[in-house]
């Protein structure tokens, strides 16, 4: 923690003198966080309503959270794989016991990989299943995101993220989000081994999944004999006021994928397998040199155990009303957002027509007034606070919203 304020400006002259130039940050140097606040390098506050991309779930500098990794710091790091040690161990069983669909558990580093793992274990499963390549097919949807590497972003159904990188793997189809029709014709063709989706979608503009979709995902899966595989990686853990988020639509998913919120702020990552696939991969059918190391595992293991109770989850709902009541008055005044929408605190406020594409400059604007929140493309502004706000936090932070709106709705009728 810095005790006197530092020029930032040297310090984002390194980012942008050594950095590979696939970020562009705004020109904050965060220093240090507690609860839902963070000051930057030059000792100015912000209301973190971003939370490091729905990542730190508990806030800053939670004290049970750094306990868990001081304590395991002073005892292991890092094992691999190749030997036994009790922080996976015991997440594995926690997780499993807050996971009814659940058998049986992977460990890794990110949701990137958890995907990548799904993604595999399908194949694997269809080829137990004596079918062929072409018919290893996993259907996923317009306005995904799955992640960076090969595969997902292939499974992510945005052109913007795949551009370059051809050629991608096959084996992958896509569909309109929320349409049960087009899903039901995509399964005519033939050669679906698989369902991939987020039940709300985060990158593709904070887009829930009706009601009733889900349901008939699963019995369209079920029918033609594939399997269901819910990327909960940004929606899951809390997010939407239950710890999964599917538990909103009542179906019961062959394979889950989570990330972010797991750890808390620290790196982890973990696929959630059911009974018609818990066997399918055997000894070197897959791996990882990091995943499930005791101190992420460590830190993991309470962020569930916190995440999961009673309190934090009645906090989310009641949060979560209070932002969009607070986004739709601001709205009453403003006619900024043709839509409110989202669940629990996974919120999205979607530009109108007349501001579309301008997320970017509100970010900014937002920034200014000390508040730090993200968007969902150009369109969408995405609120994603710590699952622990305050009432005093989710106030003063809807306060510099309205301060940072109302700034942005003069510059717009100037220009």
């Amino acid at each position: 923690m810095s005790s006197h304020p530092v020029d930032s400006s040297d310090l984002i002259g390194l980012g942008k003198r050594y950095w590979l130039s696939v970020y562009r940050p705004r020109d904050v140097v965060l220093d240090h966080g507690k609860g839902s606040r963070v000051w930057d390098t030059e000792g100015r506050d912000y209301l973190d309503f971003g939370a490091g991309i729905a990542v730190n779930a508990l806030g800053h500098q939670d004290p049970d959270l750094v306990a868990a990794l001081t304590t395991q710091a002073g005892k292991l790091w890092h094992a691999s794989n190749v030997f036994w040690t009790e922080p996976p161990l015991r997440l594995a069983e926690e997780l499993i016991g807050h996971a009814p669909f659940a058998e049986r558990v992977f460990l890794c580093n990110s949701g990137t990989e958890a995907n990548e793992a799904a993604i595999k274990l399908v194949r694997k499963w269809a080829t137990s299943k004596g079918r062929p390549p072409e018919e290893r097919v996993i259907i996923t949807f317009k306005g995904s995101f799955h992640g960076r590497t090969l595969a997902s972003v292939t499974a992510t159904a945005q052109p913007k993220y795949q551009e370059g990188y051809e050629p991608l793997p096959g084996g992958f189809r896509y569909v309109a989000f929320n349409d049960v029709p087009a899903l039901e014709e995509a399964f005519a063709q033939g050669g679906v081994s698989a369902v991939m989706l987020e039940p709300i979608q985060g990158e593709g503009g904070v887009m829930p999944a009706e009601p009733g979709f889900l349901k008939a995902v699963r019995e369209l899966c079920d029918k033609h004999d594939a399997l269901l595989v819910l990327d909960e990686i940004q929606s899951g853990m809390g997010r939407t006021g239950t710890l999964f988020a599917h538990a909103h639509d009542h179906v019961t998913p062959d394979i889950v994928t989570l990330a972010k919120a797991l750890g808390a702020g620290f790196p982890i990552g973990a696929m959630l397998v059911g009974p018609k696939v818990a066997d399918i991969m055997q000894f070197g059918a897959h791996g990882t040199t990091f995943g499930g190391n005791p101190m992420a595992a460590a830190v993991a293991r309470v962020a569930v155990k916190k995440i999961s109770s009673p309190a934090v989850l009645l906090n989310v709902e009641r949060q979560g009303n209070d932002i969009r009541a607070g986004l739709n008055k601001l709205n009453h005044d403003l006619h900024l957002f043709s839509e409110v929408r989202g669940r629990g605190l996974m919120i999205g406020a979607v530009l109108s027509d007349a501001y579309k594409g301008r997320a970017g400059e509100i970010l900014d604007l937002a920034a200014a007034h000390g508040l730090l929140i993200l968007q969902a493309g150009p369109d969408v502004l995405r609120i994603v606070p710590p699952l622990t706000i305050t009432d005093e936090e989710t106030a003063e932070g809807l306060e510099r919203l309205g301060a940072a709106l109302h700034a942005f709705t003069k510059e717009a009728q100037v220009a």
